[in-house]
This record gives structure tokens, C-alpha cells and sequence, in this order.
């Protein structure tokens, strides 16, 4: 009797196509997952499919709306998703082996912090690094890293997530700002209540009366001054605000790093010297990502470079 090949699928021809499920899962879409794997969502689809027929059941439930995982969908991603990451870090760790950095780094920031800190210093480290290429996501929404596939992210913030490993690139603070045009119009207050006299640019926060906080340079913990504020303009991006007290609106409080160039130049003027604002923004820029044994060699010059850079120096605004 003649003997006919099985068509049956071997566990082994199917180790992309239960990959991409295991990104299918991290990614929660079909869009998302085919990005990652650099691939058009048809073929993300047909990879998927391609398992299920080998299966034999279904793995994912498809709607017009959204995607999610049948229960034999979760159970093979749970059993085999492991194993992929230990793959991933293995490979890591080789390719960091090699004499120079190499591959893509996928970088998230918030948008006016990597326009102002971020964006010139990357054509110094790419030339610096030429086998590596950077992918930088502008966005102010808090972007969750492993899910997305992000491998560093740029946060200004007091204190970075304990389940990330976390870089300090520099400390920063809030500085009370005005033009010279606007204080020849109005007297600059000398203390913080002067301030509910005063137009004021601020930076909104969902469901808060605005007010900006004080405590006395030098003083301890206790002595804060809370004051309730208002003004013809509000916008959650400090480079508006910087623009927006530029042309004379009002008095605002702005990170140091989007107030240093027009400090510097002169075109803003430091308020309030004895008083130190607390609560607006975060004390700290942090590099983080998620924990991981290993940290690519890519990764950690990015780091260096950025830490090194962004140090304050003499031409900065001082830090305390």
C-alpha cells in the first residue's frame, strides 16, 4: 500500500504563528500585534488562522470592534508566553555580545519634553551609534511598555513605578515666570497671595480648582501656601505656556527646561525668588522600562547619553 505525507502540522512549523499570538495577546489588537511584528494585518490574521486550522478550534473571538482570546486561546498563550520572553532575552543577551549597539529602540516621551530635551540629543547618539535606529512615540498619554512594546521610556515625574527599572537623568523644578512687557504693565507680586491679583497661565488638571503652591526656600516641610488662581489661558503642553507668557498674557509656572532658553535670553523673568513652587510638575526626569535580568547594550547607551547631556551646567538654570 502506497504511503501518503501527513499534512498534519509539526509544533515546530507553528512556533511564528503561536508567537504571534502571544504578541496578539500583550498587543490587544490585530493592528497593534502586526506592527510589532512588522507585518500587514492581513498577514497577522492568516498567521492566526494558519493556527487555529492546525488547532482545531478557536483560539479568537473577532468582532467588527474588538478581539479577545476564547479560553484555548489564553490557555496556549499562558503555557508558551514564557518561553518566548526567555527567548527574547536570550537573544538579547547575544546580540549585546556584538563590538557596537545595534537594532531599533523604540522610545515614548511626553510631547513637549521630547521636543525640548529629548530630539537634540538623538542625532549626536545615532551618529555616535550608527547601528542603531531610534523609533520615538510623542505622546502625553501614559503609554503601558511592555504591552506596546516599548523599550525605554521618558518620564518627568517625583516618583518613577517600583515595577519598572528606573534611571534618574536629572532633577528638575517649577519656576514662576512673566515678561518683561507684562510686568511693565503690572507690579510683579512679592508674595504668593499677590498672585489672585494676576492673570495666570496654568496647566489644567481634571476636576481641580487651579491654585499653585509655595514653601519659603530653605523651609521645611508644614509651611506650604496654597493659592487659588486664574487667568485668560490654560493648556496642558508647557511650550504653549511658555509661548502664551512670551507674548505678554500673564505670569506662569513652567518646568526649568522649557524655561531655560528664554530665561537665559532674557525674555522671561524669574518671580517670586524667595518662594519655591512644589506640586505642579515632578522633581525628576527618569528614564524607565520594564524589568528585565538584562538591559540591551542599546538601551543602556541611551541612557548614559541622555544623563550625561541633560546634567546641569553652568548654562542652565540652577538647580537646588
Amino acid at each position: 500500500m502506497k504511503k501518503t505525507q501527513s499534512t498534519r502540522a509539526t509544533p515546530g512549523s507553528l512556533w511564528s504563528p503561536i508567537h504571534a499570538l502571544t504578541v496578539l495577546a500583550e498587543a490587544g489588537s490585530f493592528t497593534a500585534a502586526a506592527q510589532r511584528l512588522n507585518l500587514s494585518k492581513a498577514a497577522m490574521s492568516q498567521r492566526v488562522a494558519e493556527l487555529e486550522a492546525a488547532a482545531g478550534v478557536p483560539l479568537v473571538q473577532r468582532t467588527t470592534r474588538s478581539m479577545q482570546l476564547t479560553d484555548a486561546g489564553r490557555q496556549l498563550v499562558a503555557a508558551t508566553q514564557g518561553a518566548f520572553a526567555s527567548i527574547d532575552q536570550a537573544f538579547a543577551q547575544v546580540r549585546d555580545l556584538a563590538a557596537a549597539p545595534s537594532g531599533r529602540l523604540r522610545v515614548t516621551a511626553p510631547v513637549a519634553l521630547a521636543r525640548q530635551c529629548i530630539v537634540p540629543l538623538l542625532p549626536g547618539f545615532l551618529a555616535a551609534y550608527p547601528a542603531l535606529q531610534i523609533e520615538l512615540d510623542l505622546s502625553d498619554r501614559i503609554r503601558p511598555l511592555a504591552q506596546e512594546g516599548f523599550d525605554l521610556a521618558i518620564r518627568h515625574t517625583s516618583t518613577p513605578p517600583d515595577t519598572h527599572v528606573a534611571w534618574m537623568l536629572r532633577q528638575t523644578r517649577s519656576v514662576l515666570l512673566a515678561s518683561p512687557a507684562y510686568l511693565a504693565r503690572r507690579p510683579a507680586p512679592k508674595a504668593p497671595l499677590d498672585l489672585r491679583e494676576h492673570d495666570c497661565l496654568y496647566y489644567p488638571r481634571a476636576g481641580d480648582t487651579p491654585a499653585w503652591s509655595f514653601e519659603p526656600t530653605g523651609s521645611g516641610p508644614g509651611e506650604r501656601v496654597s493659592v487659588p488662581i486664574q487667568g485668560p489661558f490654560a493648556a496642558n503642553n508647557s511650550e504653549a505656556l511658555r509661548e502664551a507668557a512670551l507674548a505678554g498674557l500673564g505670569i506662569t509656572l513652567l518646568p526649568d527646561f522649557s524655561a531655560e532658553p528664554a530665561l537665559v535670553a532674557g525674555e522671561l523673568v524669574e518671580l517670586l525668588p524667595g518662594w519655591r513652587p512644589v506640586g505642579a510638575f515632578g522633581t525628576h526626569l527618569w528614564a524607565i522600562r520594564p524589568y528585565a535580568a538584562q538591559v540591551p547594550r542599546g538601551v543602556r547607551a541611551l541612557v548614559d547619553w541622555l544623563a550625561e547631556r541633560l546634567r546641569p551646567d553652568a548654562s542652565r538654570v540652577p538647580v537646588p
